[in-house]
């Protein structure tokens, strides 16, 4: 610990600017930016075992363990800036980030031996997806507000929540408006896409839930969220820093809702017409069952809940 101590002191008074808050995995203390305070937390748990902040937020490298790489880790993006994979949009005051995920070849869909799987998750099919990007959290509530002026959300409390109750068409119309304010060209996921990503992209380890075999640790769902939902990346990420896709809300997918094939496939769209969309990911009060990655969902376009929200894709 002393080394720790040493090395947190002679670095600390360094950091004498703070970073817009976009990752939230090294925002430590949560008040937006990345600064020493962050820093401080880490040493502070470190030492005297403080827990002031959930026990996840003080492992920033997301390897399981609360140690010196810690703060060496919010050092490095105070002083280098945030990791290449990661790309910062500001839309009304609003920072979200973009995780930038390198395309690659997969096999979606279940296992023959996942006895938990639905039939519409077999058969099980190699997918090839090219390079993309993808929220690192779900749309929260403060960026749908800073777009469309208005935020129905069925929990409130804190404007860190997820969105729910947005319907299928809400969300093309947000995406709408969100593409004229910054001269982009978001759109919501396809279903392979979110579940390449869910999985890990190219550093995948083959966990059940996105992050993680252990639910409790990646998750919001029915057996902890106390029936609501929860700010966004308060639970840890998966391999690629991307958070909650696995519990909190589900995710609208732009696919129309169809059976697999069994067939090899490059960047797969679903089927060109339908009457339900997809939707992953399960939600607060989805069982550990339904926040397996491979879980699919389906609605009608107009339905939506207060468990039901989205995340960008670009």
């Amino acid at each position: 610990m002393n080394t720790i101590k040493k090395f947190s002191l002679a670095m600390a008074a360094l950091m004498v600017s703070a970073l817009p808050m976009s990752a939230n995995e090294w925002d430590v203390n949560g008040d937006g930016h990345i600064t020493s305070a962050d820093v401080t937390a880490i040493y502070d748990h470190l030492l005297n075992n403080d827990m002031t902040y959930a026990e996840s937020a003080y492992d920033v490298d997301g390897d399981g363990h609360i140690t010196s790489a810690d703060i060496t880790a919010v050092y490095d993006v105070i002083l280098n800036g945030m990791p290449s994979n990661i790309t910062q949009y500001t839309v009304n005051g609003v920072t979200f980030a973009m995780v930038n995920v390198e395309g690659g070849t997969f096999t979606m869909g279940a296992d023959a031996s996942d006895s938990n799987a639905n039939e519409d998750e077999f058969p099980s099919h190699q997918v090839t997806v090219s390079s993309f990007a993808i929220g690192q959290t779900e749309v929260t509530q403060e960026l749908w507000l800073a777009v469309m002026g208005w935020n129905y959300s069925g929990h409130g409390g804190n404007l860190q929540y997820p969105v729910e109750y947005v319907n299928y068409e809400m969300c093309q119309n947000f995406i709408a408006k969100l593409n004229e304010m910054t001269g982009k060209n978001f759109r919501l996921p396809t279903e392979a896409e979110w579940e390449f990503a869910a999985r890990g992209g190219n550093e995948s380890q083959g966990y059940i839930y996105a992050g993680g075999n252990i639910i409790g640790d990646v998750a919001w769902y029915e057996d902890n969220s106390d029936n609501e939902t929860h700010v966004v990346a308060t639970k840890a990420p998966n391999e690629l820093g991307i958070y909650d896709m696995s519990g909190n809300v589900w995710e609208w997918c732009s696919d129309w809702y169809g059976d697999y094939s069994a067939e090899a496939q490059t960047n797969p769209t679903g089927p060109a017409s339908g009457g339900e969309k997809v939707m992953r990911g399960a939600s607060w009060c989805g069982s550990a069952k339904k926040c397996r990655i491979t879980k699919r969902f389906k609605a009608s376009t107009g339905f939506g809940d207060d468990d039901i929200g989205l995340r960008l894709a670009l």
